[in-house]
Parts: structure tokens; C-alpha cells; sequence
């Protein structure tokens, strides 16, 4: 099954963008919950002390193992990328814990749209690409 992905790039990248996103998004979860509690921070210094401490790492992995990219020359609109995405991330999370909802189990409802919002985010980044998108092509084409 592995070689018959290899074969196809384009899905090929956006299985290893899942396998990287769930280690990434648990790492990242992982953090903000320690913040949270263990740390005793308020949900919005553990949200934003877990993007900047994720955003770090998964640079790392997204640039390496997923899009092949070399070097940090990416590194600055990477992390506009995750700021944009932390402000969306924290004016939902905002809304829902106002709504009622916990803060823990707030963040856990947007793991999935966030990551989705994040693959379009960064994949464009690193790729100068609009992913799934066939023939439509960034700045720099």
C-alpha cells in the first residue's frame, strides 16, 4: 500500500501532512494541557506558550519529512502562518468556553478544523502551492 502512495506524490504528501499533523497535534495538546494544569496558567498563556513551543517543532517536521523543504528561509512566513492560525484558534476557543464549555475540552473539539485550516496555511507556505487544488499554483509560478 506504502508503494502504491509513493506512486501518487501528491497524495503520498498529504498522508505523511496526517501521520505529521496527528504527532504534531498531540504534542502541541500535550503541551497546553500540562500548561494548563500542571502548570496552573491561564487557558490563554498555556494556548499561546503551546503555538509558540509547537510552532518550533513543527516547522521541523512539516519542513523535513512532509515538503522536503531546506533550511529556515520559510521560517518567518511559517510562523505568520501560525499566528493567523492562533488567532483564529483563540477567538473560537473564546466563544466556545463562554459558551460554556471547558477550556480543556474546548481546544480538543478544534483540533480537526484547525488542522485543516493549518494544512492549507502551511502547505502554501511551504510549497508556494494551493494544495488540492490541481493546477493552481502560488507566488513564484
Amino acid at each position: 500500500m506504502i508503494l502504491a502512495l509513493q506512486e501518487r506524490p501528491g497524495l503520498w504528501r498529504f498522508v505523511k501532512f496526517l501521520f505529521v499533523g496527528v504527532v504534531n497535534t498531540a504534542f502541541g495538546w500535550v503541551i497546553y494541557a500540562l500548561l494548563l494544569r500542571i502548570g496552573g496558567l491561564p487557558w490563554q498563556l498555556s494556548l499561546a506558550l503551546a503555538y509558540v513551543i509547537g510552532v518550533m517543532w513543527n516547522f521541523i517536521t512539516h519542513a523535513r519529512i512532509v515538503f522536503k523543504t531546506k533550511g529556515f528561509g520559510r521560517l518567518p512566513a511559517y510562523i505568520l502562518a501560525y499566528v493567523a492560525a492562533f488567532a483564529l484558534n483563540k477567538w473560537v476557543l473564546s466563544l466556545l468556553i463562554a459558551a460554556g464549555l471547558s477550556e480543556l475540552w474546548s481546544q480538543a473539539l478544534l483540533l480537526p478544523p484547525m488542522a485543516i485550516v493549518t494544512f492549507f496555511l502551511i502547505s502554501y507556505v511551504l510549497t508556494d502551492e494551493i494544495p488540492l487544488v490541481t493546477g493552481r499554483r502560488g507566488r513564484g509560478s
